[in-house]
């Protein structure tokens, strides 16, 4: 029987439970010094954890004054806690890049040491975009499902009327080649419609079929694809980290996903490639301690689509992602749609963020 666990022992214990949490988090003395700091501040400010103790938090900050006031009035007891918004630099050095973060502090039991946790103002926001925009695809996947099977039943019927016409037609012979090209119009706009409607079906009809997915070999077979439609003109870069691992999915709907997206890219790099300096990249990346869909996970896979296309126009940015909206003429609006939906169905995320000369495309996937 193992005996119970010392004072030293339950401390350390509570210390690595921080290194769980995916919020910076830090005990200080009163002064600001660093006693210890997890694993997500090692991971959000790129630099080694021993880097960060004995250091003076409040100097990490842009300006240290805030956080210094607000520490010294909590180990005073003139306040429990304290927040505010400040700038943290991700390395030492005035010209680091800074990142907005929100900063909590709370006290302690021990009122010689302060507990600071710093929540990224980008993360929540994206956090709270993730979650508005699944509730939104959810909401919208259900609509086209639904609208999608109630027009489907008529478009039958009219089909199957147009064809009865057409041969009920035979018998006219003065009349047979003009009505006969109207019915074959009726008949071809019914195929098309079923043709829209068959995509709206698409993701809802096979089940997935879950296998190793290795997602260069997915970026290589959609790489040769867009080669071979575009020889001249384009040049794909590829950016690959290869030390990504393999993991549990279907490989022919994150294929089409990926396909969609550098589809919907070429599209719109069509005036570059006529003018030969067409770009389309692909990127990977690991991420560390990821929240998507309110579950979070200590490893993802990171793959950035890249163009530097014109950018997506700025009156449809925001509904991208939603069925039957596009900003080409011609186009169906449901390629990334579908993208959209194969991704969330490896309990992913996909992004867009586009400016002109700049369009990436996130897609965010958990690994195991």
């Amino acid at each position: 029987m193992r005996a119970p666990a010392g004072p030293a022992e339950s401390s350390a214990d509570a210390l690595s439970a921080f290194d769980l949490l995916a919020t910076m988090v830090a005990l200080v003395q009163p002064d600001g010094l660093c006693l210890h700091a997890n694993a997500s501040f090692e991971i959000t400010l790129g630099v080694a954890r021993r880097s960060l103790l004995s250091t003076s938090l409040p100097d990490w900050l842009a300006d240290p004054q805030p956080l210094r006031e607000t520490l010294e009035a909590v180990a005073a007891n003139r306040i429990a806690s304290g927040r505010f918004d400040g700038l943290i630099r991700r390395a030492a050095g005035s010209h680091a890049e800074l990142l907005p973060v929100h900063v909590i502090v709370n006290q302690t039991e021990d009122l010689s040491r302060i507990l600071v946790e710093m929540i990224e103002i980008e993360q929540q926001t994206r956090q709270d975009r993730e979650e508005r925009n699944l509730g939104q695809a959810q909401a919208n996947k259900e609509l086209v499902r639904n609208l999608a099977h109630e027009i489907k039943n008529p478009l039958g019927g009219i089909r199957g009327a147009a064809q009865l016409l057409g041969m009920e037609l035979e018998g006219w012979p003065d009349k047979r080649r003009e009505l006969t090209e109207y019915t074959q119009v009726i008949i071809a706009e019914a195929d098309r419609l079923q043709l829209l409607v068959d995509r709206l079906l698409a993701p809802h009809r096979r089940a997935p079929v879950v296998a190793d997915v290795n997602i260069h070999e997915v970026c290589e077979r959609v790489r040769a694809l867009v080669v071979a439609e575009h020889p001249r003109g384009l040049l794909v870069r590829r950016d690959y980290d290869t030390s990504i691992p393999e993991f549990r999915g279907d490989r022919e709907q994150l294929i089409q996903a990926v396909l969609n997206i550098a589809h919907n890219a070429v599209q719109a790099l069509g005036e570059r490639i006529l003018a030969g300096d067409a770009e389309l990249t692909f990127r990977t990346r690991i991420a560390r301690q990821v929240t998507l869909g309110k579950q979070r996970w200590r490893l993802a896979l990171e793959l950035h689509i890249e163009d530097n296309g014109p950018g997506v126009p700025e009156a449809i940015r925001e509904r991208i992602f939603f069925p039957l909206v596009t900003g080409r003429e011609g186009g169906s609006g449901l390629g990334l749609t579908l993208a959209q939906t194969f991704v969330q169905q490896h309990q992913g995320t996909i992004e867009c963020d586009s400016v002109p000369g700049r369009t990436v495309f996130a897609v965010l996937l958990p690994l195991p």
